[in-house]
């Protein structure tokens, strides 16, 4: 995604660089990586075949927040390179649901507060062989300004029975569950319509909860508006409404999938749409 990033968005400095692990640890967590407003680490779930669980802990001075993969109207989503690992076949990353925030220039940003678990699944080439998981990691802490971070964490993934499979857990269950339109659930988008440049979302969601809802493009070089509560909404209905805004160059939203992302109080759901 190419992000416009506000004026307020500073260069890194030396205070926000994170020096690197010098080796791997055969603990259930690698060392915090610590710089002046956060702290990050891997920690690796239990090993029992070729696929497992892991994550990236990130830790936030009060005040301070970072980007979710879409970071909404500004702001640095984190960028992961996992190329220098030992027998590693794939990571996907399973993202949290984020929340809102004022971004400083008029729009808002989408993240993390306090502290966050980015669950990933690590699948082995050889699920024989040890597996070495090293992160390269990049991401933006921000208050009032913004500080780029560069982080480098190793941990082996060799547990039988680690102790961060609770915490693992728990974070799966904030990971947005996949759900289709109109489904029996009480939080649900029920349905999704395209009027010229708008797309409308209606969303029923439990009596006197309003949720949020975000929209994603097919590529991470979309950069779509976040999607606004009509005041006006139908009965029955909380009606969302974007424009189709933010495509990159010589792309069509027609026949385009979308990622709409529906956060309640307590559930999200992503649901995935093709426009006419």
């Amino acid at each position: 995604m190419i992000v416009s990033v506000p004026h307020h968005i500073v260069a890194a400095c030396a205070s926000g660089l994170l020096l690197a692990s010098p080796a791997a640890h055969a603990n259930d967590a690698s060392p915090w990586q610590t710089d002046s407003h956060s702290q990050i680490r891997l920690v690796a779930g239990s090993r029992s075949g070729p696929v497992m669980l892991g994550g990236i802990a990130i830790q936030l001075q009060p005040g301070w927040h970072t980007y979710w993969r879409n970071p909404g109207d500004s702001g640095v989503p984190p960028r992961f390179d996992f190329s220098k690992s030992d027998n590693l076949d794939s990571v996907t990353i399973l993202w949290p649901a984020p929340v809102k925030f004022d971004d400083g220039a008029g729009g808002e940003s989408l993240g993390y507060e306090k502290q966050v678990l980015l669950p990933m699944r690590v699948v082995a080439k050889d699920a024989g062989k040890p597996v070495v998981v090293r992160a390269a990691i990049s991401y933006a802490v921000c208050e009032k300004i913004c500080i780029p971070v560069e982080a480098n964490a190793e941990l082996a993934f060799t547990s039988v029975a680690s102790t961060e499979d609770g915490a693992l857990t728990a974070a799966l269950d904030t990971v947005p569950k996949p759900a289709t339109i109109g489904d029996n659930n009480p939080l649900t988008v029920r349905d999704v319509k395209r009027e010229g440049k708008n797309v409308l979302v209606d969303v029923t969601a439990p009596e006197g909860k309003t949720p949020n809802l975000y929209a994603e493009g097919p590529t991470a070089d979309w950069a779509l508006p976040i999607p606004k509560l009509d005041k006006h909404s139908p009965a029955g209905v909380k009606r969302f409404s974007f424009e189709l805004d933010g495509l990159p160059s010589g792309a069509t939203a027609d026949g385009a999938t979308l990622k709409l992302t529906l956060v309640g109080t307590d559930k999200a759901y992503e649901y995935n749409v093709t426009l006419p």
